[in-house]
C-alpha cells in the first residue's frame, strides 16, 4: 500500500475541512463553510448562520423564503451572517491577522463578502460551487485576487 498516493492535496485537505465546517450552518437554503489559511495553517473558520446568541433560521424559519427573495439578491433581508464574513470576524475577534492569507469556501463569495475579503488582505480564494454574482467576480479580478474553482478530488490522486 502506497500511503503517499492516498494523501489528499493541500487544496483537497482544506476543502474537505471547509465542507465539514459547512455542516454547522443553520441556513435552510444553503449550507456554506469557509476557512482562512496561511502557511498551511488554519487561522479561522466560519459558517453561515445568525449572530451569536440570536435565534437562527432552524428555529424561526427563513425570512428570505417567507418573502420570496431570490438567491443572490437583497442580502440584507436575512438573519444570517455569511460564512466568509464569520471567518473574517472570528479572526478579528481573536486578534488574528488574515493579511496575506487564502480563503477556502464551499461557494464563490458574493459581492458583499468580496469587498470584505479585499479589505481583509486575503490574496486567493478556492471555492467549489459557483454563485450568481458577476459583480463579485469583477471586484475580485480588479483587486487581483485569484479565484480558483476546486473540483472534488478522488482518494489516491496525486497533486
Amino acid at each position: 500500500m502506497n500511503r503517499a498516493a492516498e494523501r489528499p492535496s493541500w487544496e483537497t485537505y482544506f476543502m474537505n475541512i471547509t465542507n465539514l465546517v459547512a455542516e454547522r450552518s443553520t441556513c435552510l437554503r444553503r449550507a456554506v463553510g469557509a476557512i482562512i489559511v496561511k502557511d498551511k495553517r488554519i487561522l479561522s473558520t466560519g459558517y453561515n448562520g445568525a449572530p451569536t446568541g440570536l435565534r437562527h433560521c432552524l428555529e424561526v424559519g427563513c425570512l428570505r423564503q417567507k418573502l420570496g427573495v431570490e438567491s443572490g439578491k437583497m442580502h440584507e433581508l436575512c438573519r444570517g451572517v455569511h460564512a466568509e464574513q464569520n471567518a473574517i470576524i472570528q479572526a478579528a475577534y481573536h486578534g488574528v491577522s488574515v493579511k496575506g492569507s487564502v480563503l477556502f469556501c464551499t461557494n464563490q463569495p458574493c459581492a458583499i463578502c468580496a469587498r470584505m475579503i479585499i479589505n481583509a488582505g486575503i490574496t486567493k480564494i478556492y471555492y467549489q460551487s459557483g454563485y450568481a454574482d458577476s459583480l463579485a467576480q469583477e471586484l475580485l479580478q480588479e483587486a487581483q485576487i485569484e479565484l480558483i474553482r476546486v473540483e472534488p478530488e478522488k482518494r489516491g490522486e496525486l497533486s
